[in-house]
C-alpha cells in the first residue's frame, strides 16, 4: 500500500477567482495527487487547498502551487483579516497512512530548501518542524504578519530558517511545517460589534487560558456586517467541537447575541463529527452509519 501524506497550503487570496483556478491547476497537474477541497473566503481573502497523495507526488505539487502564487500574489497590495506573512502563507505535512511524523518533518525541510533556493522566498519552519521551540506555534511565527515580519526580518530572532533574510518582494514570506491534523471553525455572530467576538476569543483561546488546543481570535467579515470567532482546533480529541461551541453560545448570550452560524474550513477527521452527534443526540451506542453517510 503506497504511503500518504496529506498537505494543506494556504494562499492569501480569496477574491480573484482567476488567481485561485490557476494555484489549484498547479495540483491537479501532479500525477499520483488527488485534489480534496478547495475553500476561498472574500473576507480573510484566503484560499485553503487539501490534497493528498504520496510524499514525493504531494512536495511536488506543494511547490508548483507555491511557485504559481508567488506569480500571481502580491502582498505589497493584499488586505485581510485573516493574519499571513506571504502569497503562500503556510504549507503543512499531515501524516496519513503508513508515514511518521519524522518523514513529514523531513519532507517539509526538502520542501523548505527547494522554495528557498528556487523562489528566493524566506522560508520559517513551524510545529514539528520547528528549528527552535519558540516558532512551533504558528501565531509566533506569523507575529507582526507581512508588515511587522518585513520590518523585523533582519532582526537574529526573526531571520528565517532558509532562505535570504529579506522578504520577496511582492510574494513575502512563508512558514512550512508537519503536524496532526488541524480544524479550522469559524462560528459567526448576529452583531457587527467585533469588540464582542474578540472578548469570546480571548475567553476560549489557551494562551488566554481558555481552552487547551484551542486559538481564536474576533475578526469583522465586512462583506456581510458580522463578527465572527475565527478558531483553530490544533487538537480535537483533547477539546471537542462542541465544548467549543457551546462556550462561545454561552458566552454571547452575556452580550445579547445569538450565533448565526458556524462553518470548518476545508476538511476533518470523521471522528470530530462523531463526537459532536454523539454530545447532542446524546445516544450511546449508536453506528456511524447513522449519523453520517461514508463509502467505507
Amino acid at each position: 500500500m503506497p504511503k500518504l501524506v496529506e498537505c494543506v497550503p494556504n494562499f492569501s487570496e480569496g477574491r480573484r477567482r482567476d488567481a485561485i483556478d490557476a494555484i489549484v491547476a498547479e495540483v491537479r497537474r501532479v500525477e499520483g495527487v488527488k485534489l480534496l477541497n478547495v475553500q476561498s473566503d472574500a473576507s480573510h481573502n484566503r484560499t485553503v487547498v487539501t490534497f493528498i497523495g504520496e510524499p514525493a507526488a504531494v512536495k511536488q505539487a506543494a511547490f508548483q502551487s507555491c511557485a504559481k502564487a508567488a506569480q500571481l500574489i502580491d502582498m505589497e497590495k493584499h488586505t485581510g483579516e485573516h493574519p499571513r506573512i506571504g502569497a503562500t502563507d503556510v504549507i503543512p505535512f499531515i501524516p496519513v497512512k503508513d508515514v511518521t511524523m519524522e518523514e513529514c518533518v523531513a519532507l517539509a525541510n526538502e520542501l523548505a530548501q527547494e522554495i528557498a533556493q528556487k523562489l528566493d522566498i524566506p522560508v520559517y519552519m513551524y510545529e514539528a518542524a520547528a528549528k527552535t521551540p519558540v516558532r512551533k506555534n504558528l501565531p509566533d511565527v506569523r507575529k507582526g504578519q507581512y508588515e511587522g515580519l518585513k520590518a523585523e526580518i533582519v532582526k537574529p530572532e526573526r531571520q528565517p530558517d532558509y532562505g535570504p533574510v529579506r522578504m520577496h518582494p511582492t510574494a513575502g514570506a512563508t512558514a512550512v511545517g508537519a503536524r496532526q491534523f488541524l480544524i479550522a471553525y469559524n462560528i459567526n455572530l448576529g452583531t457587527s460589534d467585533v469588540s464582542i467576538a474578540k472578548k469570546i476569543a480571548n475567553t476560549i483561546r489557551e494562551a488566554r487560558g481558555g481552552y487547551k488546543y484551542v486559538r481564536a481570535m474576533g475578526v469583522m467579515l465586512e462583506d456581510r456586517n458580522v463578527a465572527q470567532v475565527s478558531i483553530n482546533m490544533v487538537d480535537y480529541t483533547g477539546t471537542p467541537l462542541f465544548r467549543v461551541f457551546e462556550t462561545v453560545k454561552s458566552e454571547a448570550a452575556r452580550y445579547g447575541v445569538n450565533i448565526i452560524g458556524s462553518e470548518v474550513v476545508g476538511l476533518l477527521p470523521m471522528q470530530a463529527l462523531l463526537d459532536v452527534a454523539d454530545f447532542y443526540l446524546r445516544f450511546e451506542g449508536f453506528d456511524r452509519k447513522q449519523v453520517l453517510e461514508d463509502n467505507l
